[in-house]
């Protein structure tokens, strides 16, 4: 008789595996990070701890809020709107053949009245809406390394330019969508004598840009600083310019890629809606106000055409305060989400004196 082997475990269903190569394992390695052991701490929230957090956050929140708003509300600010799309606004005319790039200019005159005197230095700023220079293409239209003064760029733009990248087989200097697009109106302020005369209100022009774009994105190409017409020989003008980029100013110092117009509208931005800063009225003395009520009249050499894309046109005149600007969205913030843990403080500090009691006291039975 021949002997068989015998085993449990193929009586029960399990037959023996040959041993072959090892199989990788999917399973994370035991360490504490992997395996999610590493020390944590979780909040325990209790009547003890939300309650007062929700009333602190109100009590301060709200004085805040206030402070911001009525500093908001204390800032002047007057605008005007002077596109021209009115068959009745002084500027309609010009909307009819102004050209970004002509150079036969249009102008037109907008009196306007202020019914308070500015007394700090005031700000003038001009705004466009329905501009969207956000837009992905358009913002990575530009080479900043030809901003920033290499010559390499300056003779051969980077491709992001195209298609304002050459023209006449010659590059663009400054090169790109936003360059080509900026704003060009010319900007006057007058005020107006009883006498019927007027006279011209001087307007600073440096100091308008961001330190660090002027001193370290923005600069010129090397060579002769006083002759910045050899330095950009090579190279011509964008499409929708009037000037060559050398000829953006008469001081050297904000002449080229330096110039502060310039380097203000090269700072894109984040909404349709926008301000940029155009130039500053400074306060002569202390006596008078920077810009007392009466009659004014803007001065504009109508260039720049938004009927293209169903834009509008606006000059604002600001003064500041420590905060900036007039916003009166952050203290309107501040004073809602104060008010609303203050409230929801309340709410739940009559549920838990209502029912906490209640919940605490019940007891088990055996």
């Amino acid at each position: 008789m021949m002997a068989s082997s015998y085993s449990a475990k193929e009586e029960d269903g399990h037959h023996s595996v040959t041993a072959g190569p090892a199989v990788k394992s999917k399973k994370p390695d035991n360490t504490a990070f992997k395996q999610q052991r590493l020390p944590a701490w979780q909040p325990i929230l209790t009547a003890g701890t939300v309650l007062p957090a929700f009333f602190v956050i109100g009590i301060i929140f709200i004085p805040i809020g206030i402070g911001l708003l009525v500093t908001s509300n204390n800032i002047k600010e007057f605008e005007i709107d002077y596109t021209g799309i009115d068959i009745n606004s002084p500027c309609y005319n010009c909307t009819q053949y102004a050209l970004w790039n002509s150079t036969t200019p249009c102008k037109c005159s907008v009196p306007f009245t202020l019914e308070q005197p500015f007394e700090s230095n005031v700000f003038m700023y001009y705004g466009l809406s329905n501009f969207y220079q956000n837009h992905r293409r358009y913002v990575k239209s530009r080479d900043d390394s030809q901003l920033n003064g290499d010559k390499n760029s300056l003779t051969s733009p980077s491709k992001e330019c195209e298609p304002y990248r050459t023209s006449n087989n010659k590059p663009i200097a400054p090169c790109g969508a936003i360059a080509n697009s900026m704003f060009n109106d010319t900007l006057e302020l007058y005020i107006h004598s009883s006498t019927g005369d007027k006279e011209k209100i001087a307007l600073t022009k440096k100091g308008i840009a961001w330190w660090t774009d002027k001193n370290v994105k923005f600069r010129n190409p090397s060579g002769n600083a006083s002759n910045l017409k050899e330095v950009f020989q090579d190279t011509t003008k964008p499409l929708n310019w009037q000037k060559n980029v050398y000829e953006l100013d008469t001081d050297p110092d904000n002449n080229g890629f330096i110039n502060e117009d310039f380097i203000v509208w090269m700072r894109t931005a984040a909404l349709p809606t926008f301000r940029k800063l155009y130039g500053i009225i400074e306060r002569k003395n202390s006596m008078s106000p920077t810009l007392q009520r009466g009659n004014y009249s803007l001065e504009v050499m109508y260039h720049y055409t938004v009927h293209s894309f169903d834009g509008r046109k606006r000059m604002i005149l600001s003064t500041i305060s420590w905060m900036g600007g007039k916003n009166p969205f952050l203290g309107i913030a501040y004073i809602t989400v104060g008010s609303i843990c203050f409230f929801l403080g309340v709410v739940l500090l009559i549920i838990h004196h209502k029912y906490g009691n209640r919940n605490s006291s019940a007891e088990i039975p055996n």
